[in-house]
């Protein structure tokens, strides 16, 4: 497996991300995200509401970060890439799920109903163990004076 299928399939396991973008002024906005899709292609897909802020921010400026975190297992995954967004509705029935009718009442045929396509340019994952092994790195720090490197696995992808 590569490491960009590991990060792929992290992102299908955790799902929900906080996505961040720069709004007009050059500040960070920054909100949870439900991933739709982690596609081979190294692309992400979203749902999202055609005039929400974050349609007027990334058609500004494209660059976009995702974050997913997994607390009880260890897992981290920070995403940065160029986002489009787009209404195609073969797409959306195509990722559609009953309970996205909550916010899109009409279904994937909604005219609210835009889509987020992020294509992945840079991404980095961790793997980290539990608490003990924390511990085990602190005492053996305190022991030697050394400093411990990354605690787990970290890989950097592009």
């Amino acid at each position: 497996m590569s490491e960009m299928d590991t990060i792929l399939e992290l992102i299908r396991k955790i799902r929900v991300g906080l996505l961040t973008t720069v709004d007009r002024e050059g500040h960070f906005h920054t909100r949870p995200v439900e991933t739709l899709a982690a596609e081979a292609d190294e692309t992400l897909w979203f749902f999202t509401d055609r005039s929400s802020p974050k349609v007027d921010e990334i058609q500004h400026d494209v660059r976009v970060s995702l974050g997913y975190v997994d607390s009880k297992e260890h897992l981290y995954v920070a995403v940065s890439g160029i986002c489009s967004v787009t209404q195609d509705a073969q797409r959306a029935r195509k990722l559609w799920a009953p309970d996205q009718r909550a916010y899109y009442p009409d279904g994937p045929d909604d005219e609210r109903l835009a889509l987020l396509c992020v294509r992945i340019e840079r991404a980095e994952y961790w793997k980290a163990p539990g608490p003990a092994a924390y511990l085990a790195a602190a005492d053996k720090a305190a022991t030697t004076g050394v400093p411990v490197g990354i605690i787990g696995e970290n890989h950097k992808i592009k």
